[in-house]
């Protein structure tokens, strides 16, 4: 492992363990030549997923960009960040089990979604927002109002 800091590439583990999701193994490194110490981790990787975008363009699957993602949404949340790393692991999880290299996005935006909803309905609505691409109040409202239909039913909005 390249040192960070000096690009010295004969690092040293000092320390392993399993990181607090249990997928993943912490290292912890030290660089003999400059002196530094940084963290690692090393996750299983099933198979090499591929995601089709809508426009057709593929782009290997990245688990760092759908963390972001998910991060950006939980922004502000009272999530604990285990059970966001726990989320975020089951997701990959399940599109490696999926049994197919190749991933539309739609796929994985509906799984992040599924996911999301089932710990925080703001942050689903925050996702949503993006993934669904909403223009206007509007899109918000609808969304939300499709959310809790039994409200919807029991107090109609009036028309403006």
């Amino acid at each position: 492992m390249r040192c960070p800091f000096c690009g010295n590439i004969d690092t040293q583990v000092k320390d392993s363990r399993p990181a607090e999701d249990h997928v993943s193994i912490r290292r912890r490194r030290f660089c003999p030549a400059c002196g530094g110490r940084f963290t690692t981790y090393e996750r299983v990787q099933l198979r090499d997923l591929v995601v089709i975008k809508s426009n057709g363009r593929r782009e290997d699957f990245d688990r760092d960009k759908l963390e972001r993602s998910i991060r950006i949404a939980l922004q502000k949340r009272p999530i604990d960040p285990e059970r966001i790393e726990q989320m975020i692991s089951g997701i990959v999880r399940r599109l490696e089990s999926m049994g197919e290299t190749d991933i539309p996005s739609k796929t994985v935006g509906e799984i992040v979604m599924e996911s999301l909803a089932r710990i925080d309905t703001v942050a689903y609505v925050r996702f949503a927002s993006v993934y669904k691409n909403f223009q206007e109040a509007d899109d918000f409202d609808r969304f939300v109002s499709e959310l809790r239909p039994e409200d919807a039913a029991a107090n109609p909005k009036p028309d403006r």
